[in-house]
């Protein structure tokens, strides 16, 4: 969320944000809402002192025995009293009203973010490894699993419907030891401190790192209220909310393997094969909480922690620079990470990695307190994926395709497969 009061000072330097994400200006109507709130909060004020300078007439005037000030004091009083809560009321409301439209903004992006349109304009920032050359014809990874018998789309559907999938065998433990390794590396080498968190959160939660009010539609909610978690971005991200930490102890990191649910709206016709867009997936999520000096710096590790998963597996990736048009709601910039799949002859994200400012902490109120001790300023976070599970298993899938059909098991992953170097069609 952006600040009213920066908005107010800076209405020129809003719109011409907002225009580079490719939406229409809004900070005349922002300030004309802000404005009309701040009359009425005004003379909600003005009444109170009247009502409150008028009582203390009242007894004034009957110290002095003038009855028919003291009546006319008295009514004056009354009228007050009665008009007060209409006034208090339309407050509220105009509150609420700036708060919402203030929630549905996206955040202002960082000066050194490429302006563009959509995917087509995002920068390449650094390619790392080459692509793999056999002899023999690549596949795809829903071919390649339906072939070894460990991936089955049709057990799925009668589970659940579309857009599941099922891993059986040597492919779920394959799937198990990704995320094993990524929540490994990322705590005992990368300073990230794993958290099990909750899958299920309330409205506040969501609201605190964006995906509410704008994305409901995105999301799942249970008939008691709660949401399922998109990402563990949101749990992470929320541990610090409504706090005021100390500025010494930033930043905070966070790791989290969890599941992630998304209903994919809009995403018909997209994707339909494979488990490439899942509404339930697993994502090792990376979580930094710091101050406003550090973010930047932090955003730069956090996307090396991400390419060190990729580069430790041995796959071919680029690092791209989302241009504004293309960065997700509450980002100030993003590095995607695009790894290279033979199957597809193409690139497909795996790792997003954000920086949000104070975007985030402003709507959860998380602050810190200022080494100088000179007040408290609201939190910067950050958030990443280090890196989505599933699609990094389809990357290998891919990737280490062997001419029989079967996928050599990575070095790296080798300490968690129990002694299989080689996924092989089930007998």
């Amino acid at each position: 969320m952006l600040d009213i009061k920066w908005i107010r000072d800076n209405p020129e330097a809003l719109d011409a944000a907002l225009a580079k994400r490719g939406a229409e200006p809004l900070s005349a109507s922002l300030i004309a809402l802000d404005q009309k709130r701040r009359a009425v909060a005004q003379s909600m004020q003005d009444m109170q002192s009247r009502r409150n300078s008028a009582s203390k007439e009242i007894g004034a005037a009957m110290a002095q025995k003038n009855m028919e000030l003291a009546e006319k004091l008295k009514a004056e009083v009354a009228s007050l009293k009665d008009t007060l809560p209409a006034a208090e009321e339309e407050e509220r409301q105009l509150t609420a009203e700036l708060n919402d439209a203030l929630s549905r903004i996206p955040n202002v992006p960082h000066e050194d973010v490429p302006v563009g349109k959509d995917e087509h304009d995002n920068v390449v920032a650094r390619v790392v490894g080459e692509k793999p050359t056999w002899n023999h014809k690549p596949s795809e990874h829903f071919e390649i699993g339906e072939q070894l018998g460990y991936m089955d789309f049709e057990r799925a559907a009668k589970l659940s419907g579309a857009r599941f999938t099922v891993l059986t065998s040597q492919l779920a433990r394959l799937e198990r030891a990704l995320g094993q390794f990524m929540l490994d590396l990322h705590t005992s080498e990368h300073g990230y401190t794993e958290v099990s968190s909750p899958l299920m959160v309330r409205d506040d939660a969501m609201y605190g790192t964006g995906q509410l009010p704008k994305f409901s539609e995105d999301l799942f909610k249970t008939t008691d209220g709660r949401w399922l978690i998109p990402t563990a971005e949101v749990t992470l991200t929320n541990l610090v909310a409504g706090e005021i930490l100390d500025q010494e102890k930033l930043p905070l990191r966070f790791t989290a393997l969890t599941p992630s649910f998304r209903s994919e709206a809009g995403s018909a016709g997209r994707d339909t094969r494979g488990m490439l867009r899942q509404h339930q997936f697993w994502k090792c999520e990376l979580v930094s909480i710091t101050d406003a000096d550090s973010a930047m710096d932090e955003h730069e590790r956090m996307t090396a922690c991400a390419e060190e998963v990729l580069k430790r597996l041995g796959l071919h990736f680029r690092t791209m620079t989302l241009c504004t048009g293309d960065m997700g709601f509450g980002a100030r910039k993003t590095y995607d990470l695009e790894v290279w799949l033979p199957g597809q002859n193409t690139y497909r994200e795996i790792s997003s990695c954000s920086v949000c400012g104070d975007f985030q902490g402003r709507r959860m109120n998380a602050r810190y307190r200022n080494k100088d001790g000179k007040g408290t300023t609201f939190v910067h976070t950050l958030n990443g994926s280090g890196t989505a599970v599933g699609r990094c298993l389809i990357a290998v899938m891919e990737n280490y395709l062997n001419e029989d059909g079967s996928i050599t098991v990575p070095d790296v992953l080798l300490p968690y497969m129990g002694g299989i170097t080689r996924i092989e069609k089930a007998a």
